[in-house]
C-alpha cells in the first residue's frame, strides 16, 4: 500500500474520510510533522526521503518543482494533484483505489491528476 502525505492546504475532510474508510492507511499531514509553512521544495524533499506520494491541490507550483526534481535526477515518489472541484467522496474513492492497488514505486517521477 502506498505511503501518502497530504500537503498543508489539502482538504482535511478528504483526509478524515480516507482514515474513516481505511483506518490503517499510512497518511500524514505536512503540518503534523512540523513542516507548516515550509516551501514546496522542502515538502517534496521530505516526501522523497520518506518515500511518500504527495496529495495536493496546488497545480501551480508543486508540479513545477516536482518535475524539476525529476529533471535533476532526484527522487520524487509521485504527486497526486487532486482537483478542488472533485467531490469529497470521489476524491476518497480515487485515492483509496490508487493507494491500495498501486505497486511499490509505481508513481516514481510521475504526477497523476484526479479525478481518474
Amino acid at each position: 500500500m502506498l505511503r501518502l502525505a497530504a500537503d498543508e492546504n489539502f482538504n482535511n475532510r478528504i483526509v478524515r474520510g480516507l482514515l474513516h474508510r481505511k483506518p490503517d492507511l499510512d497518511i500524514v499531514r505536512i503540518q503534523d510533522i512540523g513542516l507548516s509553512g515550509a516551501d514546496d521544495q522542502t515538502v517534496l524533499e521530505w516526501a522523497a526521503q520518506e518515500e511518500r506520494v504527495l496529495l495536493t491541490h496546488d497545480v501551480r507550483t508543486i508540479t513545477q518543482y516536482a518535475y524539476e526534481r525529476v529533471d535533476a535526477g532526484q527522487s520524487m515518489p509521485g504527486v497526486f494533484e487532486v482537483s478542488p472541484d472533485i467531490s469529497i467522496g470521489r476524491a476518497i474513492e480515487d485515492i483509496l483505489l490508487l493507494a491500495e492497488y498501486s505497486l511499490d514505486n509505481e508513481w516514481e517521477g510521475q504526477i497523476r491528476y484526479l479525478p481518474l
